[in-house]
């Protein structure tokens, strides 16, 4: 099974995590002690719930397999079981970023 997962960062932090070579996380993150990231199926609704309006946002795709025990499936929003990363993100572990439409 596919295990890929989603991050969306604006893209002056994600420039700051290449040049980095890791991705730290965003201020809530680092507030909750962890990286937020969605699958799939769940990363319209976060982008409409956390970042209605915003510009300059990336997607990141990131194969979750290379993240290790770090990464854990815990419940959240509605109880549905988010991906969240207790490690700064490799860049190793990155598909591919593309710019993220607004809406």
């Amino acid at each position: 099974m596919s295990q890929i997962i989603y991050k969306i960062a604006p893209e002056a932090l994600w420039c700051e995590a290449e040049k980095n070579g890791r991705f730290t996380g965003a201020p809530i993150d680092i507030a909750d002690g962890f990286i937020h990231f969605s699958t799939a199926a769940q990363v319209r609704e976060t982008a409409a719930k956390h970042f209605a309006g915003q510009t300059g946002l990336l997607l990141v795709a990131i194969d979750g397999e290379k993240l290790g025990n770090a990464l854990k499936y815990e419940v959240s929003r509605g109880g549905a079981l988010f991906p969240h990363l207790y490690a700064p993100l490799d860049l190793d572990a990155v598909l591919w970023v593309k710019p993220l439409p607004p809406g």
